[in-house]
């Protein structure tokens, strides 16, 4: 199998279609408004209080996880409700599972956020 030539136009393109990807995600997604949030009051902590580039790293990667686990989110429950519009125990269960993947890295960035602010707070 030949690759196909690179292409500027193709590459641009493919990011159109992600930035149109993540717009449609904030059109139609109430807990992207949710996660927005959060990560607004992370950015207003982090410049507030003083935050090293070891922890700001940090909470980058926690809040980009979560971010991440959503959009995955979102696109599995699409693909399970494009498969059956009616309710199915197997179908359940992956929109649950996914959905506590989101859980977990949401979890994870505020244990992470919490291991950095709460000792400056306090």
């Amino acid at each position: 199998m030949q690759l196909e030539k690179f292409s500027i136009r193709k590459r641009s393109q493919s990011f159109g279609y992600a930035f149109a990807g993540v717009i449609r995600f904030f059109r139609s997604e109430h807990n992207a408004w949710l996660h927005l949030a959060a990560t607004a009051g992370v950015v207003v902590l982090a410049i507030v209080l003083p935050v090293s580039g070891l922890e700001t790293a940090l909470l980058v990667f926690a809040v980009g996880f979560v971010w991440v686990a959503e959009l995955f989110n979102t696109c599995i429950e699409k693909i399970m409700d494009f498969i059956s519009t009616e309710r199915h125990p197997k179908i359940q269960i992956i929109k649950d599972m996914s959905a506590g993947a989101v859980l977990l890295a949401a979890i994870t960035a505020l244990v992470t956020g919490m291991a950095i602010f709460v000792p400056k707070i306090v």
